[in-house]
Formats: C-alpha cells, structure tokens, sequence
C-alpha cells in the first residue's frame, strides 16, 4: 500500500513477517537418587500436571531415561529449567532438567 504526498514522495509500506518464536522441550532425565514423589511434585508444581499427568511422565523418566514435561518459547523453558535445578539442589536431589530446542 503506498501513501502519495503533496510534495511528491511515496511512501510504501513494508510488511513485516514475524516468525514464531523457537520452541523448547523441557525434559526431566533419570537418576538412581530422586525419589519418584518428588518429581512427581516437581511436574505438578512448576509444570502444572494434575498427579496423574505427573504420574505418568515420572514414569516415563524412570524407565526411558527422560521425560518430557512440555513446550515453551526459550525464555520460558530457561526460566522452568533454573526453578526446577535450583529446588532439586535445596532439597538434596540430583535430578537434571534441561532444554532441547523442538
């Protein structure tokens, strides 16, 4: 669409594509050392599953070796992975989250 002035120019207006942002997977991987409720209450707390949803990506962890808890734009998933880590760590667990760009 252009826009014609009085003194003569013309203005043409770009548009602009926006790209989605990149999506993230958070996972939780497997440990010997994790008690099993405590990730199911990780997964509820900072993942908001209900206990069964929880349940069942606990299990996942426990016999694939990871689990994934979902899908977030990067700053989210960075943000999930850091609260997850930190309170694994204050309560004397070993359990890893990262990301893993989709």
């Amino acid at each position: 669409m252009a826009t014609k002035h009085d003194d003569g120019t013309v203005l043409v207006r770009q548009e602009q594509k926006l790209k989605p942002p990149s999506m993230y997977k958070v996972l939780l991987l497997n440990d010997d050392y994790t008690p099993m409720e405590f990730v199911v209450m990780i997964l509820q707390e900072y993942f908001s599953k209900d206990r069964e949803a929880a349940t069942q990506i606990m299990l996942m962890v426990h016999r694939d070796g990871k689990g994934m808890c979902g899908v977030y734009p990067k700053d989210i998933a960075s943000t999930k992975v850091e609260l997850v880590l930190s309170h694994a760590r204050k309560a004397g667990h070993p359990l890893q989250c990262v990301m893993e760009e989709v």
